[in-house]
């Protein structure tokens, strides 16, 4: 599998890029800014790409721009966005344009190296991995959207989940709840959102961030 890692830290960028290659990735190119990163992609195609947010020259949404930018030009290329922060405006924008090869993770609160690699893999192969404060907060920030206040605390935790890219079983699982259980409430979600129901992760998480993030 073939990478690019944009990350501006020297000793961030270097450890990604020994952490993958002793895993199997190919690194076929490591850049500490977005315009290098650009010309990254163009060069190589890889199959997905490792984005910070802040990069020079302004240190501030460079990453999630260029990560934009890569979607629309290179929609076969996964993005997976690695920061600390998390930029509610462009992360909506980000996520509800495809449904495929997108992910959010929050550096501070990865730490398992099998869950990024994981994460990294299944982005690749055109899934979602979002981190659950990331989650929260595009919730938090679409809570006037007419019919989340509607929801109950428990379908609150459903629809976290399903915005992370769980399947039923995988949200059963975390809560601990029957498969059946799950389905009930996810039916609700999707009623009192006004969102057509679908048996397709990727468009559930598509349909809910469009919802709760206001896109």
């Amino acid at each position: 599998m073939r990478v690019v890692i944009a990350e501006d830290a020297a000793m961030m960028r270097e450890g990604l890029v020994r952490l993958l290659t002793d895993r199997g990735f190919e690194v076929c190119a490591a850049v500490a800014d977005a315009d290098a990163l650009r010309s990254a992609i163009a060069a190589n195609v890889p199959n997905v790409a490792i984005i910070d947010i802040r990069m020079p020259p302004t240190h501030t949404d460079e990453g999630l721009r260029a990560a934009i930018d890569i979607r629309r030009d290179h929609p076969d290329v996964g993005v997976l966005v690695f920061s600390q922060y998390v930029e509610t405006r462009y992360a909506t924008r980000l996520l509800a344009d495809r449904p495929t090869g997108v992910g959010y993770l929050l550096k501070d609160r990865v730490a398992d190296v099998a869950e990024f690699v994981d994460a990294l893999t299944r982005v690749a192969s055109g899934g979602t991995a979002l981190d659950p404060e990331v989650v929260g907060h595009l919730m938090r920030a679409g809570q006037d959207t007419a019919g989340v206040a509607s929801l109950t605390p428990r379908e609150r935790e459903v629809l976290s989940l399903m915005a992370e890219g769980r399947s039923n079983a995988g949200i059963a699982a975390a809560l601990v709840i029957t498969s059946g259980v799950v389905e009930k409430h996810v039916a609700n979600i999707f009623a009192k959102l006004g969102l057509p129901s679908s048996d397709s992760d990727n468009r559930r998480v598509l349909a809910v961030l469009r919802h709760v993030g206001g896109g």
